[in-house]
């Protein structure tokens, strides 16, 4: 399993899963978010990883602005990445109500490239997040 720590994320790619599993551990800034997620993108390239796992259990989340980042600009690096490219984003129980709301209304304005480029979706439970980055394409 290879394996990058910084300050704020665990990030780690597990070859038995063929995942990238991307674990914050602390609230970070905004310089930090999108310095953690390029870092990701590295691993990912060098792994020829497309699914993610983004643990945001202990983190909270993200502010809107960063959110749309990642949802925009972001998100149409991951195009080069192999298919199916999926971002599950693990929230609590209590951030799944505003984060979801936030996709739905960032989806709905943007183009098709840009959603097509990787498919993103909420979750509360590990598991079912899994099932959902393993299922074909």
């Amino acid at each position: 399993m290879q394996a990058v720590e910084l300050d704020f994320l665990r990030l780690s790619y597990r070859p038995d899963l063929h995942l990238l599993v991307l674990r914050w551990t602390r609230p970070v800034t905004s310089d930090e978010h999108r310095a953690g997620y390029h870092a990701a993108l590295e691993l990912a390239r060098a792994e020829q990883a497309g699914g993610w796992l983004i643990d945001l259990r202990t983190r909270g989340l993200a502010s809107p602005a960063d959110f749309a980042w990642v949802l925009t600009e972001f998100r149409e690096q991951l195009a080069e990445l192999p298919a199916p490219r999926r971002l599950a984003y693990l929230v609590a129980p209590y951030h799944a109500a505003t984060i979801t709301a936030r996709l739905i209304e960032q989806e709905a304005g943007l183009p098709e490239h840009v959603r097509a480029a990787a498919a993103v979706r909420i979750f509360t439970e590990e598991q079912v997040a899994q099932r959902w980055l393993h299922m074909p394409a």
